[in-house]
């Protein structure tokens, strides 16, 4: 009989949720509280939410936003000074997947000491962290709920990816109107990370019936409503479904693990400061072509789940069906077609194709890959 582990915190989702950040943090016994955010937050207006949240709760609080999209060792040392400078007991991160990353890595260092670098890797985590509130804010990186922490190593120029039981926030709080302030372009991209994380934990080589079904449901969420959200920031329907669609992703992966699509992209995010939904949208499709082989009745599947009529088609068929899916998607939302056209140089591939193999996410894809094959992948994504 197989064993399966689903891991996961407490969640709180739906509308106004955001409002319970201070009584949130009271049940875990904090008192003093950091926040991290970043500049984006901050300016559409969310952590003033939380802050008068905290001070409602009667918690002290101290914030940390000197966070970048693609967020780095340093910032977390930063954030960690700040943190210990202060006291704090307890860690807020609100936002997208940066700030939350970080305020995760701060948690690490808080309590465990050392440089970020320690800790890359699986369960290098030793001694207990402290409470973690997470609030997220872009329907994205899944990060919320997710055993995940993925941090640049500025001297190394590549992307951390650090893996722990210990990492899951103890709650996660999920409010659908904070996407109301996204842009197009980044509901987009971040729409398109979650269909990359439903996609790869679907296929992983770790995934269980427990991760399957969370991926089913967040791939057909966001088959139906990732357009819809892209073209209306007051769509409540499309946005609380993209939420949804965001958590469902997140705890699939966070359990099933990745595959070559994110290990690729942590490696163009440690030398090119992109959003990483835009790097993953390009590379999916790909990376889709060259699993299919691998395990056809799953590809099969994710047509179904994206609404595809596959009858009378071969399992094959079926998957190629879903790849050109996610093509058509791609552009229909005004996603990125080419790593050249953000920005990557050609010279770079073979670089970040040796960084990519060595990634955490590449031991779960479910084909074979070589430092050959990953070059050859992003030079037809190039």
């Amino acid at each position: 009989m197989n064993i399966h582990k689903f891991v996961m915190p407490e969640v709180i989702f739906g509308k106004d949720s955001i409002q319970q950040v201070g009584e949130s943090c009271l049940r875990l016994g904090a008192t003093n509280v950091l926040i991290v955010s970043d500049p984006g937050v901050i300016a559409a207006g969310w952590l003033d939410v939380v802050v008068k949240s905290c001070r409602q709760a009667g918690l002290q609080y101290t914030t940390f936003y000197d966070v970048t999209i693609n967020p780095k060792d340093s910032e977390v040392e930063k954030g960690c000074r700040v943190y210990l400078e202060n006291e704090c007991d307890a860690i807020i991160g609100i936002g997208g997947g940066s700030p939350i990353d970080v305020a995760k890595a701060i948690a690490i260092l808080a309590t465990n000491g050392g440089q970020i670098h320690d800790y890359e890797g699986v369960d290098k985590i030793h001694h207990p962290l402290p409470p973690q509130v997470m609030v997220s804010t872009t329907a994205g990186s899944g990060s919320e709920v997710s055993q995940f922490s993925v941090i640049v190593d500025t001297k190394e120029k590549k992307k951390m990816t650090i893996v722990s039981r210990s990492l899951i926030p103890d709650i996660a709080i999920i409010d659908p109107v904070t996407l109301s302030t996204k842009s197009a372009h980044l509901t987009a991209s971040t729409g398109l990370d979650v269909l990359t994380h439903g996609i790869e934990a679907y296929v992983s080589l770790a995934a269980t019936p427990l991760t399957d079904v969370q991926a089913k449901n967040a791939i057909s969420l966001v088959a139906q409503y990732l357009r819809p959200a892209v073209a209306s920031k007051m769509n409540e329907e499309a946005k609380t479904n993209m939420a949804m669609a965001s958590l469902q992703a997140g705890l699939a992966f966070s359990n099933a693990i990745l595959g070559a699509v994110h290990a690729m992209s942590h490696a163009v995010g440690g030398k090119y400061n992109l959003l990483h939904g835009d790097v993953n949208s390009i590379l999916l499709p790909y990376v889709m072509e060259y699993n299919l082989l691998a395990n056809p009745k799953k590809f099969a599947d994710i047509a179904l789940f994206l609404g595809i009529d596959t009858r009378g088609l071969s399992a094959m068929e079926a998957g190629k069906k879903a790849i050109d899916y996610v093509k058509q998607l791609a552009i229909d939302i005004g996603a990125p077609q080419r790593l050249a056209d953000i920005g990557v140089e050609q010279d770079e591939l073979r670089q970040m194709s040796v960084v990519a193999f060595h990634d955490a996410c590449m031991i779960t894809n479910p084909r074979d890959v070589t430092v050959e094959d990953i070059e050859e992948l992003f030079r037809k994504a190039w």
